[in-house]
């Protein structure tokens, strides 16, 4: 019976894990659940699944998740903030960690995990775009199993040799390949791009995501961070890393070997099924995922991405070649320019110029703390409001 603890249980990657949880009683229990601010549905959650322990973002939402809570005759303990957070995702009570608190905000808590030794299902893009080194040192020097759920991850993983995570040279691996939807905006013309909306770049043709992870697809900055993660994940430098841009969203990403193999994980698009993986590796479970149709799906489309249509996708490979602190620059300036444009103060096409300023006004130093990387991002969260300030006046 492993322990099962949610980071980000009221998002997408939390409810698709409950519902996988929910399908084998007999292998998990949950310990803790968190969420920051969906305190009903969090309640809800616990009212199903009888967590030890809860945890939300503040006091206030605290004390409203502890009334509905003894409401039901639940006794589940009730605590807020991050160093909760960080306590739920190291107690010696959990084997398993979900990190899928979406942002900066869930570093700290996944470093936690690994420094506890657990074993990390790594949702979060963040705790390895910001600290990839200081991050894969931990999992190394503490004994953590590390294991991606992002389904780009997940499948090369899956089509690595067995049992290896960072690849050694003698597996023969000559190149990962991530594919992409390319999001809505793939075959639209670029020069209406400046008039996206919120609503139209949260319209996924393929996934069901949170708003700000919709728009990092539609600006392709998600792959972009994952192509930044795949680096830390597996030791591959930028150059033996590829975007394929694939609508069907069939064929989740492939490895290419010096022998002239490409193998690749294909399956319908639905993250139930490499957080299954993750959870039962190196066994197999079922995860409420149907079979793929290949008959019916028919055809397979591939193309290069277009650096003038996804910008922010180029950014983020110069970001991994700069190196040091200048993957958390990109990351922080990312996630206060989506904010700008879901609130609508900037522009879609607005995001990506807000971002290479940043980029180009900050230097990028060493990521030898996690103080130095959190300075960074700090430095340019404020850079990028100031940025964003700019250009709203009239």
């Amino acid at each position: 019976m492993q322990r099962i603890t949610i980071l980000g249980a009221t998002g997408s990657i939390g409810v698709s894990t409950l519902d996988v949880l929910a399908r084998h009683p007999d292998r998990y229990s949950v310990y803790a659940l968190s969420a920051h601010s969906r305190v009903e549905e969090l309640a809800a959650q616990c009212t199903q699944f009888k967590p030890a322990r809860a945890v939300v973002g503040t006091a206030e939402a605290a004390a409203k998740l502890e009334e509905l809570l003894r409401a039901q005759g639940l006794r589940t303990e009730v605590e807020y903030g991050e160093q909760a957070l960080c306590a739920i995702a190291s107690a010696a009570e959990t084997d398993t960690v979900m990190a899928a608190i979406v942002g900066a905000a869930g570093l700290a808590p996944t470093l936690a995990a690994a420094k506890a030794g657990k074993k990390v299902l790594l949702a979060n893009k963040e705790a390895l775009v910001m600290s990839g080194q200081l991050f894969m040192d931990a999992v190394r020097d503490h004994g953590a199993t590390l294991l991606p759920i992002d389904s780009e991850h997940n499948a090369i993983f899956q089509c690595l040799p067995h049992g290896y995570g960072r690849v050694p040279a003698a597996a023969g691996v000559t190149k990962v390949l991530l594919t992409a939807s390319g999001g809505p905006f793939l075959k639209r013309d670029v020069s209406t791009l400046e008039n996206v909306t919120p609503d139209e770049a949260c319209k996924h043709p393929k996934w069901v995501m949170g708003r700000k992870i919709s728009v990092d697809s539609a600006t392709m900055m998600n792959k972009g961070l994952e192509v930044i993660e795949a680096h830390w994940l597996f030791g591959t430098p930028a150059e033996q890393i590829e975007v394929v841009i694939h609508p069907q969203s069939v064929i989740h990403s492939m490895v290419s070997y010096s022998d002239g193999s490409v193998l690749a994980e294909l399956g319908n698009p639905d993250m139930r099924t490499p957080i299954a993986h993750a959870l039962a590796y190196p066994e197999r479970i079922a995860s409420g995922v149907a079979q793929l149709d290949i008959a019916q799906i028919g055809t397979l489309q591939f193309e290069r991405p277009d650096f003038n249509r996804f910008p922010c996708l180029a950014l983020a490979f110069d970001a991994l070649r700069a190196g040091g602190t200048a993957p958390a620059l990109l990351n922080a300036a990312n996630e206060v320019a989506v904010a700008a444009f879901l609130e609508e103060r900037i522009g879609f096409r607005q995001i990506d110029r807000v971002i290479a300023r940043v980029m180009d006004e900050l230097p990028h130093g060493a990521a030898g703390s996690i103080g130095q990387v959190m300075a960074q991002d700090a430095a340019a969260r404020a850079a990028a409001e100031r940025v964003i300030a700019g250009l709203l006046k009239p």
